[in-house]
């Protein structure tokens, strides 16, 4: 449970992170690099990105040098330490460093804590010296590491919701079917989902499968797929009963143990969104936020871009906008 919550507030302090920083690239900026640390050029001085690193024996270790008030970076062989994705990366989860330190005070029993981002640099704390082999090299890239592999393709359970209104008629429903099938082609044999069109009423994709999730191998996808061009758009588009409905279906498969048990989405593929429903969120999703919502705005027009951003922001997604 301790270690849960440790991973817990890394997580939510990488998101904030991530989300307050502004990428710069001309952003100048030095860090400690896990094998340039503590190393000198022919004349004694600090290499670049190295710099002293103070670092002291610690049994709980098993008797390494560490340091336990900072983290080090390091970046896979192949990679210039300098890239600006790498710099603004490592700029901004600099944040983990007093999150490290806080969640060791708070379980001193935990060992090693990281980030691995997908732009290949890997933050590591306690602080250590690495070493290259023989010849000049490390051949860890923290992308090929089982842990990273599982946890940047964690089964999901989805439920995709397509506004079928009256305003999405004619190139906006083409639209909105590509994206619906470009979100299917995002999951995999792990994950579980169900397709449902709204207006003024809710219908599932595939009547039989009404109130639950399939798993999302290639046979149910493409099965799912041939109902898509079954759709067709008319009357007043219902967000909050189809919301609502698709939290219903989240929360009942969760309990069940059937599902992924792991995270959960709603995608939203729509035009627009005249209210906020915050009253929905409150009432399904806050304060945990366990559901993310993915809004996907169809369409040039902006006028109601507000809420479905606002949706996204608050239940930690990510909105788009496709046109």
């Amino acid at each position: 449970q301790k270690k849960a919550e440790a991973t817990r507030r890394l997580v939510e302090a990488a998101e904030e992170a991530h989300h307050q920083h502004e990428d710069n690239p001309d952003l100048q900026y030095e860090y400690f690099n896990a094998v340039l640390i503590n190393e000198v050029d022919e004349e004694g001085n600090n290499v670049e990105l190295g710099g002293d690193f103070i670092l002291e024996p610690n049994d709980h270790f098993n008797n390494l040098s560490v340091n336990l008030s900072l983290s080090v970076v390091q970046v896979p062989t192949n990679m210039y330490n300098k890239d600006p994705d790498i710099v603004n990366g490592v700029y901004w989860s600099e944040a983990l460093n007093k999150v490290f330190v806080e969640n060791f005070e708070r379980d001193p029993t935990l060992i090693w804590q990281y980030f691995g981002s997908a732009k290949g640099f890997f933050r590591q704390y306690p602080g250590v010296k690495w070493h290259p082999d023989e010849h000049g090299v490390i051949g860890f890239d923290c992308r090929n590491r089982k842990w990273y592999i599982q946890a940047a393709t964690s089964p999901k359970d989805v439920v995709i919701l397509v506004d079928v209104s009256g305003s999405m008629k004619g190139l906006r429903l083409t639209i909105a079917r590509q994206t619906v099938s470009s979100i299917l082609d995002t999951l995999g044999d792990d994950d579980f989902f169900n397709i449902i069109a709204y207006n003024q009423e809710i219908h599932y994709v595939e009547p039989c499968l009404n109130g639950t999730l399939v798993r999302a191998d290639r046979t149910n996808k493409d099965h799912f797929r041939e109902h898509l061009d079954k759709l067709f758009a008319k009357g007043i588009g219902l967000l909050g009963e189809a919301l609502t409905e698709a939290f219903s279906i989240l929360n009942d498969f969760n309990q069940t143990g059937r599902g992924s048990v792991c995270s959960q989405a709603i995608m939203l593929v729509t035009d627009g969104a005249t209210e906020m429903y915050d009253d929905v969120f409150e009432k399904y999703n806050w304060p945990e936020r366990k559901v993310r919502i993915f809004p996907y705005l169809i369409g040039r027009e902006s006028a109601f871009a507000d809420n479905l951003k606002w949706m996204a922001c608050a239940n930690k997604g990510y909105f788009s906008q496709i046109s």
